[in-house]
């Protein structure tokens, strides 16, 4: 029997359809002149007339609906990365991203060329516990390939989404290593709190870490705020590392707090001047006076590049760490007659002094998808001199400080990825998650007495001892990872660090783990440093 092949014109359906779409789109959205308008109607019938012959006519049966959104998907896809149509079953799944009230994994994500690329792991969640990072990409899931096979929003929450205590087995493909990493991750609820941590560094510096801008995240800042004020707080670190943006209002809000008058927060421009807006500082701050350093790297977009772009421009703060990660175009999301949602990009975020937030694309996004790739290859994520800027596209501060537009909020203070102490037997420890299962072990046989002990002294006084260590890759070997001594001896310090964070996130929370974490965190430690440039910053 001879093999069924689609013909050029079916092969090619989807793209008229697209075209088609697009036109139908467009209308209304603009008052145009009567020869531009003949031109839209006419694109219209020509989809109406189209998709009646394949009704009528094609030799399969097809779901004309399906159809049409391809055909919405494919148009969307020549616009912008960032421009999306969410069916009516994925609206509601993909709306919980922003408010976390789900039980999975806890990534933001987004799909490039048929991959899905980690953005970020949510701050406390599975991934981030068990070791993804921002770039990662997800292969196969549950031993099922999920790359290359029309990868969709839904296809991506059915895969990932499951009832807590659930297991998940990511195959990720990560920059630098030349092999798939197996992550074992067990599937919890996602925090939905966006404040991690808040907690004083020492007597004068105070420390907030927002893993996102959710619903709440104002109001939980501005708690956070408060409290450490009231703990006599001079100086503010701002952790945004990894925070992969969310409600422009509520980083407009935060930002607020910390800057004085009626200074400009992020300005909007679109092709019609009703997408162009201007946001500005309108109200008395929490923190206005006292010295801030903002920590971001290349996780850090959106939201997150509005508050750091805010804070350089006006000379309010410095800015260390890495590049962020450039996503400066706005999604209006409007809501179509059968229940979906067009998420249409009408406008750009530009900071206060012109630059514009959004990284370069093309209509091939290819580079684009692999840019968090390309900076680790060309040296970026190690060297500042390998972070390459535009010369052409110098701005000024307030008080004519020279910085960079071009994509993404360059850093004040550069630093450098650490990756000293890691190895690869750290890493399959992780990804196996054999530290999470002991961690959660260790918690449950001694519960009662880490909690009786209090976290200052859990701090100063407790140590994760070679025992723990022996019980450790043990458990390792059980789980199929090969024991190497050499490698162990190299990581040992960061490992019993990590285990150290990860029992006190059990008992505490963030405000356990991220005072034992920092000790490790290139940036934060960096920035301890800085805090003579920010206090210069604060007085003039």
């Amino acid at each position: 029997m001879s093999e069924i092949k689609n013909s050029r014109h079916a092969i090619r359906l989807p793209f008229f359809l697209a075209i088609a779409i697009a036109t139908g789109i467009l209308i209304g959205a603009n008052m145009v002149d009567s020869d531009t308008r003949g031109s839209l109607f006419g694109g219209v019938d020509k989809f109406r007339e189209i998709i009646s012959y394949v009704e009528r006519n094609y030799v399969d049966d097809v779901d004309t609906e399906d159809l049409v959104e391809t055909a919405i998907t494919s148009m969307l896809k020549k616009l912008d990365p960032h421009s999306v149509y969410i069916p009516v079953r994925d609206l509601e799944l993909s709306k919980s991203q922003l408010e976390g009230k789900f039980d999975g994994i806890g990534i933001e994500f987004n799909i490039f060329k048929d991959t899905i690329y980690v953005v970020a792991p949510l701050s406390g969640g599975p991934s981030e516990k068990v070791g993804l990072l921002s770039g990662d990409k997800i292969i196969s899931v549950d031993g099922e390939n999920a790359a290359g096979i029309g990868i969709t929003n839904r296809i991506v929450f059915d895969l990932l989404r499951g009832p807590k205590g659930t297991e998940v087995v990511v195959e990720i493909m990560r920059r630098g290593d030349d092999e798939l990493l197996t992550f074992n991750i067990i599937r919890d609820k996602i925090p939905q709190s966006s404040v991690d941590a808040s907690y004083m560094i020492d007597e004068q510096v105070g420390y907030i870490k927002v893993s996102r801008f959710s619903a709440t995240t104002y109001d939980e800042f501005k708690e956070a705020l408060t409290g450490l004020n009231g703990k006599g707080m001079e100086k503010l670190v701002l952790d945004l590392t990894g925070n992969p943006g969310g409600y422009m209002d509520r980083a407009v809000d935060m930002a607020d707090e910390l800057i004085s008058g009626d200074k400009m927060i992020v300005y909007t421009e679109g092709r019609e001047p009703r997408y162009n807006s201007e946001h500005r500082a309108d109200r008395d701050g929490g923190f206005e006076k006292g010295a801030v350093i903002v920590l971001i790297d290349q996780g850090s977009a959106s939201a997150s590049e509005i508050v750091a772009g805010a804070i350089q421009d006006n000379d309010r703060g410095l800015i260390v760490g890495r590049r962020s990660f450039g996503k400066g175009l706005v999604q209006m999301p409007i809501n179509l007659r059968d229940g979906s949602e067009l998420r249409l990009t009408i406008s750009r975020y530009y900071t206060p002094s012109g630059r514009s937030i959004q990284k370069p694309y093309s209509e091939d996004l290819t580079h684009y998808e692999e840019d968090l790739y390309d900076r680790f290859n060309n040296g970026e994520t190690f060297y500042k001199d390998s972070m390459k800027v535009d010369e052409s596209m110098k701005f000024e501060t307030l008080k004519g400080r020279v910085v960079y537009g071009g994509g993404g909020i360059v850093p004040d203070v550069f630093v450098s990825l650490d990756t000293l102490g890691n190895s690869k037997y750290l890493t399959r420890l992780f990804t196996s998650n054999t530290i999470g299962e002991f961690v959660l072990n260790y918690y449950n046989t001694n519960q009662a007495s880490l909690e009786k002990m209090g976290f200052d002294q859990y701090h100063t006084k407790f140590e994760v001892t070679e025992a723990m260590i022996k019980d450790i890759t043990a458990l390792g070997e059980s789980n199929e990872i090969k024991f190497n001594e050499n490698q162990l001896n190299t990581s040992k310090d960061l490992l019993k660090l990590n285990v150290k964070a990860q029992i006190a996130r059990r008992v505490w929370g963030g405000e356990g783990f991220y005072p034992i974490y920092n000790e490790t965190n290139e940036i934060l430690q960096e920035a301890l440093k800085q805090f003579d440039k920010a206090e210069q910053l604060a007085k003039n």
